[in-house]
């Protein structure tokens, strides 16, 4: 591409980032890595009564933490993200409503855009009046002239009702009979007839852009050369082609994202889907002023790796079978042509299934500090081999909460035995059988699983005893029921005092 590529993402601050939020930003940055261009975040505030405290460090601690930092946009004093202003600042819309009012002025000087002096109660009686006919009212040019608006005003009465502080909107004036031809890269060609637009408010009199000026101006100012947005904006398409031609500037290419839909394939995916069905449906966990909270995938143990492997594959693929791919990968790989058309349906099971490949990638080293963490907070001190546990527990475990689920008997002995392998394993002879392991364990100078198990195993073997009859009782023993690790390993991570403590208690349970 011959002019350098720049693209943004454009949130609003009114609550958390949904996943749907975040997967754009994701596209977003993945296209700009991919063509050496240029991620940039813009703050779109100017709907002061919806801004939500603390919603905008909660966006940029996100994207760090999925590791898609923005190269443009606002610095954050909250998070110490340093200075990432560049020389299309500022990035938060609150801080260049200045800006936007001149704008519109233009677009009113060259007749594409008029002052509205209708009130809310007039329109309301107007939309009533159509629907009573069984029609549906629109502002534009069929009825604009019979409004209260510039168009039908004098340039002197309109400006004289401005000084009387009448409030008024600016608001675009769509061609009346024009076949519109628009290009998507992910959707391909379209066409509208401006007919049937209607004349959207651009500016009110509070001195506000509406988020179709602003998005415009600000897109222009920032030089942005692609906007990756969401499908919800494809009815906007034809207003902001049209504002580009108005200005008389050169319009971005265009790709609209498929919806992220409901598990059931059933309507958009929402907050409540994820109360519901147990699943996060954003990246870190939030709580509301009323005090509500709601998960986060990095709260519920996710890496976020695996969330940056799951969204990318939430309505692209790359034509091939491979599905795990680091970012460097998706960077490579990624091409708007090869997003679908079609809603992506989220499916909670295949994003554990992405976590759970990652968490094997994951170095022992790593995953024992995080597993020991875990267990300090849960006020569990140990001497155990962490490192070790962790190597013959991860392969079943999918979080790190997960190797506490399966290996709680490594620093906690059991208080109770499973019922019914108990009434299995446990026999009138287990008793003595227990005692020979545990005279073979006093004598046992070498306490490595290998040759613990060359051991018993030998001893087993020489007496003809079924091996169930002294590996079943002895693992109830250990580990209260009948899972984990081989035996061997087992004992070995315990050690001989431990070991011996287990099977004595299990042999009084016994009686």
């Amino acid at each position: 591409m011959s002019q350098k590529v720049r693209v943004r993402f454009a949130p609003s601050p009114t609550g958390p980032l949904h996943i749907g939020g975040v997967r754009t930003a994701l596209f977003n940055y993945l296209f700009a890595k991919k063509h050496g261009g240029d991620f940039l975040l813009r703050i779109e505030d100017t709907d002061q009564n919806r801004y939500v405290e603390g919603a905008e460090a909660y966006i940029i601690e996100a994207l760090n933490w999925l590791n898609i930092p923005y190269d443009e946009g606002p610095t954050s004093t909250a998070l110490s993200t340093g200075s990432k202003e560049g020389d299309c600042g500022p990035y938060r819309q609150s801080e260049r409503k200045d800006l936007y009012r001149q704008y519109a002025d233009a677009l009113i000087e060259s007749g594409n855009a008029y002052f509205a002096f209708d009130t809310s109660e007039e329109l309301d009686a107007h939309r009533k009046d159509h629907e009573e006919k069984g029609k549906t009212f629109i502002y534009n040019w069929h009825n604009r002239l019979k409004l209260k608006n510039s168009l039908v005003f004098s340039a002197e009465e309109t400006q004289q009702k401005i000084k009387n502080g009448e409030e008024y909107v600016i608001r675009f004036k769509s061609p009346e009979d024009e076949t519109l031809y628009l290009n998507d890269i992910i959707r391909g060609g379209m066409q509208v007839e401006t007919s049937v637009l209607d004349d959207k408010v651009l500016f009110k009199s509070d001195g506000m852009p509406t988020y179709h000026l602003a998005n415009i101006v600000d897109d222009h100012l920032m030089k942005i050369t692609h906007v990756i947005r969401g499908e919800e904006w494809l009815p906007s398409l034809a207003l902001h082609v049209l504002l580009y031609r108005a200005f008389g500037w050169n319009a971005p290419q265009f790709a609209h994202l498929p919806l992220i839909l409901k598990p059931t394939g059933n309507g958009k995916l929402s907050k409540r889907d994820g109360d519901k069905m147990g699943f996060p449906v954003f990246p870190l966990q939030w709580k509301t002023a009323e005090g509500d909270l709601f998960s986060g995938y990095r709260e519920d143990g996710y890496l976020p790796e695996a969330v940056v492997n799951m969204l990318a594959f939430l309505g692209w693929n790359p034509g091939t079978e491979q599905e795990i791919f680091s970012l460097e990968e998706l960077v490579e790989a990624f091409e708007l042509e090869r997003v679908h058309k079609a809603g992506a349906k989220f499916d909670p099971e295949k994003t554990k299934w992405f976590q759970h490949q990652y968490l094997q990638m994951v170095n022992d080293s790593t995953l024992a500090k995080d597993f020991s963490k875990f267990l300090k907070d849960k006020n569990i001190s140990t001497s155990t081999d962490v490192m070790r546990i962790v190597s013959l527990l991860k392969e079943r475990a999918t979080f790190v909460s997960d190797l506490w689920e399966q290996g709680s008997f490594f620093f906690e002995a059991p208080k109770t035995y499973d019922e019914k392998a108990a009434e299995k394993a446990f026999k009138p002879e287990t008793p003595e059988l227990l005692q020979k392991v545990i005279s073979i364990l006093n004598t046992s100078e070498d306490f490595s699983s290998e040759n613990l198990s060359e051991k018993v195993k030998g001893w087993i073997t020489s007496e003809n005893i079924g091996f169930g009859k002294v590996m079943m009782p002895l693992r109830l023993a250990l580990v209260g029921e009948m899972k984990g690790p081989e035996v061997f390993d087992i004992l070995s991570i315990l050690g001989r005092k431990e070991s011996i403590s287990r099977i004595e208690k299990a042999i009084d349970f016994i009686g």
